[in-house]
C-alpha cells in the first residue's frame, strides 16, 4: 500500500524523501526533525533539508521553538491545492502558448495599413506596448495627435526620441529637429511617419493622403533592425551637423547638397512616391 502511495507522490513532484518524510507525518505527528528521521528513513544528514522543501511548498506546517515540530496539511487539503495550482499553470501555459504563436506568426509578416486615421491607431498601439525606447520620426501635425500617448510612455520610463520635422517642442522627449525639415516637405510632397518600438516592430508609411494613406507594419527582424538603423544614423548625422555644421558644409554645400545630388536619381531632388 505504502509503496503505491509512495508512486503517486512522485507523480505530484515528491522526491522519495519528502514523500517518506510527509507519511511519516500523516501517520504521526507533530514530530521534531529527528523523530521524522528515524521513522521515515530519511538520514538525519538530509531530513532539515527535506523539511524545509515541504514547509516552503505548502505541504507541511512548523511550529517554531527551540526543537522546531512539524505536522502535515491534510492530505485533501494538499490534493485541493495541488489541483489549483495545476489548473494555474495549464491556464498560464495556454495563454503564454497562444501569444507566443500569434507573435511568433506575427513576427514573419509584413501588413498593410489603409488610412490615416487606422495608421495613427497602430503608432498608438506601438507606443503602448513599448516598455525600452520609442524612435519616432514624425511631422509636427501627427505630433500633436500622438503626444498624450507619448507622454504616457515616457510616465513609464520608456525613453521617446522624436527625428522631428517641424517645430515640436517637448518637456519629455528628446527632439531633434531635422536641419532639412522644410525642403524634404517640399520634395516629397507629403508627410510620412516611422516608429520603431523596442527595436522589435515597426510602423511606417505616408500619413497626408486622408483615406489613401498607406503604411506597413511588422515586427519582421529583417525589415525592423535596418529601419531602426537608418533612424539611429539620422541621430548620427543629426549630432554631427550640430556640433560641425560650418566644416561638413563647406565640403559638402549647404545642408549636404552635393552629397544629396551625388545619391540623388532625380535632378530637381524630388520624389515621386507620392502621387
Amino acid at each position: 500500500m505504502k509503496e503505491n502511495i509512495f508512486d503517486i507522490l512522485k507523480n505530484l513532484n515528491f522526491t522519495e524523501y519528502e514523500a517518506k518524510a510527509y507519511l511519516t507525518l500523516l501517520e504521526e505527528a507533530p514530530l521534531t526533525g529527528y523523530a521524522v528521521a528515524k521513522n521515515s528513513g530519511v538520514p538525519r544528514s538530509k531530513i532539515y533539508e527535506v523539511l524545509d522543501s515541504l514547509a516552503m511548498r505548502g505541504d507541511i506546517l512548523v511550529s517554531p521553538g527551540n526543537t522546531p515540530q512539524y505536522t502535515p496539511v491534510p492530505a485533501k487539503e494538499l490534493i485541493k491545492n495541488r489541483r489549483i495550482k495545476a489548473e494555474k499553470n495549464f491556464e498560464l501555459a495556454e495563454k503564454s502558448l497562444a501569444e507566443f504563436e500569434s507573435s511568433a506568426n506575427d513576427r514573419e509578416n509584413i501588413w498593410n495599413i489603409m488610412g490615416r486615421n487606422e495608421i495613427l491607431d497602430k503608432v498608438k498601439a506601438c507606443i503602448s506596448k513599448a516598455t525600452k525606447r520609442i524612435l519616432l520620426e514624425v511631422w509636427k501635425e501627427e505630433f500633436e495627435e500622438l503626444e498624450s500617448e507619448l507622454r504616457q510612455a515616457a510616465k513609464r520610463g520608456v525613453n521617446v526620441t522624436v527625428i522631428a520635422y517641424g517645430e515640436i517642442v517637448s518637456d519629455f522627449a528628446n527632439v531633434y529637429l531635422h536641419y532639412m525639415g522644410d525642403e524634404i516637405t517640399e520634395e516629397y510632397g507629403g508627410r510620412w511617419i516611422v516608429i520603431s518600438g523596442d527595436d522589435s516592430e515597426v510602423v511606417a508609411g505616408i500619413v497626408s493622403l486622408g483615406e489613401d494613406s498607406r503604411a506597413a507594419w511588422t515586427m519582421h527582424v529583417g525589415l525592423v533592425m535596418p529601419i531602426t538603423e537608418v533612424m539611429i544614423h539620422d541621430l548620427y548625422l543629426m549630432e554631427i551637423m550640430e556640433k560641425h555644421r560650418e566644416l561638413l558644409e563647406e565640403s559638402f554645400g549647404k545642408n549636404l547638397v552635393h552629397l544629396r545630388r551625388k545619391f540623388s536619381i532625380y535632378p530637381d531632388f524630388k520624389k515621386h512616391y507620392v502621387k
